[in-house]
């Protein structure tokens, strides 16, 4: 299997002994598990007017993602307003970008 530099700096960490255990980890993971499933939950539905062409752009964008184009768009909406978004010029295009690692 080929590897990514990325993957190979994981795997030489994971490898090193460098990743400790969660203490709780079992307590953790439902934890976790529990709160990402409220954050996903959809239960209320909006409907907003924007111009064809920044529609067609959404969708272009969600489809490079493997995403369907809603759920794209929700998942700005979402790190927009939780402070996970940071603007950026490159050149002439303004994009906004993800600041998680």
């Amino acid at each position: 299997m080929k590897l990514t530099s990325e993957e190979k700096e994981i795997l030489d960490s994971v490898e090193n002994g460098e990743w400790k255990q969660i203490p709780n980890s079992a307590q953790e993971f439902v934890r976790y598990r529990e709160s990402a499933k409220s954050t996903m939950r959809k239960d209320k539905r909006v409907n907003i007017r924007m111009t064809e062409r920044d529609l067609m752009h959404f969708q272009k964008a969600a489809l490079h993602e493997g995403l369907p184009y809603q759920t794209f768009i929700s998942s700005i909406l979402h790190k927009y307003i939780n402070g996970r978004l940071v603007e950026a010029t490159t050149g002439s295009h303004n994009q906004t970008l993800d600041r998680t690692p």
